[in-house]
């Protein structure tokens, strides 16, 4: 137990392997290969894979559990497999997987996670709990809570996306505010980003992974496979163990802190000024409430509709023209008007019913 909560501990942690586990010869020189390059903490790969659509490839099923376990004894690296079910916790142990890890569309059912956590009572095995599908902190905190009861004392996170309407750009929208919100509400807590199902892609996993360590991620969980584009399953967002060895050498890893005094004095002086334009900005949004509280009265007194839309995009366009200027992004801009628009809303609406 020792060894695996010294690599549990470990910063930056590396998790990488093939997203299914194929044949014994697949995952033995994956492991091999993840080996060589000197930069992997521990192994995985997928036993049982649960897919939106029957017909697809499931998983080959606990016969390939003794394949990583052949794996850790050749690397003498941990493994660690993901768990959707009593029964899988139990096989899972039975072949000395180090690390457990609940997946996505377990973590968004209640039943299945208290099932994983009452199988997992006085054995204590780190586990890792991956963000449910839907952008839901509470279902992803209960979770961690049921994880917690059944005795688990090491438990992580892993940040693998978002499903989202009209994202286009990933498999699943990283959704950053939402992490670092379950981050501050955890800040003891491991937390590993899982970049490939973030990017269902390989040409932009290089920037997630960036961008998850400048934000003080404490990890990396990235699919690997000796031969991608024929993979199994999830072919275009695995990658050669090489090339993943080439994309941690090209991370630039961040640190939390640094000793030198002058950073700490000008980052102060910084920090100081942003609390000041944060209050300002308060002052402000309080001020425009109450102007909203206003036209909320008039639009009661007179029969008006509280939506006005013609209205909104004006405000929209408004802002779209200064944002340009001020270098502010329209997605930012997009987001904050409707956040406020949804407030003055809200407060309308409490106005028209009262």
């Amino acid at each position: 137990m020792m060894n695996i909560l010294e690599t549990w501990n470990k910063r930056p942690l590396i998790i990488s392997g093939p997203c299914s586990a194929e044949t014994e010869a697949q995952v033995l020189e994956t492991a091999d290969r993840l080996k060589a390059t000197g930069k992997v903490d521990m192994l995985r790969a997928g036993i049982w894979k649960p897919r939106t659509r029957p017909g697809s490839f499931e998983g080959i099923g606990t016969k390939g559990l003794p394949w990583l376990q052949q794996a850790k004894r050749n690397t003498g690296l941990p493994i660690t497999v993901e768990v959707a079910t009593g029964k899988q916790v139990e096989d899972a142990l039975h072949f000395d997987v180090d690390v457990l890890w609940i997946g996505a569309r377990t973590t968004v059912n209640p039943f299945s996670v208290q099932e994983v956590a009452d199988a997992l009572r006085g054995v204590n095995v780190p586990v890792l709990i991956k963000n449910p599908i839907n952008p839901d902190l509470e279902l992803w905190t209960g979770a961690v809570e049921r994880v917690a009861k059944a005795g688990v004392n090491n438990i992580g996170l892993i940040h693998r996306g978002f499903s989202s309407y009209g994202n286009t750009e990933y498999r699943n929208a990283p959704m950053w505010h939402m992490v670092i919100e379950m981050k501050r509400r955890n800040p003891d807590m491991i937390l590993i980003n899982d970049p490939s199902h973030i990017c269902g892609r390989r040409d932009i996993l290089a920037d997630v992974a960036q961008k998850a360590i400048d934000l003080d991620f404490d990890g990396l969980m990235i699919e690997s496979h000796i031969d991608p584009d024929n993979a199994w399953s999830d072919a275009k967002q695995q990658i050669t163990p090489e090339r993943l060895s080439e994309m941690l050498s090209n991370i630039i890893w961040r640190k939390e802190d640094v000793s030198s005094e002058n950073f700490h004095v000008a980052l102060d002086k910084l920090r100081e000024q942003i609390n000041q334009l944060d209050d300002e900005l308060m002052l402000l949004l309080g001020q425009r409430m109450k102007v909203a509280d206003q036209i909320g009265k008039y639009k009661k007194d007179n029969n008006v509709t509280i939506l006005q839309t013609n209205r909104w995009n004006q405000i929209l366009e408004r802002a779209y023209g200064k944002s340009d200027k001020l270098g502010l992004s329209r997605e930012f801009i997009t987001k904050y008007l409707d956040a406020v628009h949804m407030e003055s809303i809200n407060r309308q609406n409490q106005i028209m019913n009262a």
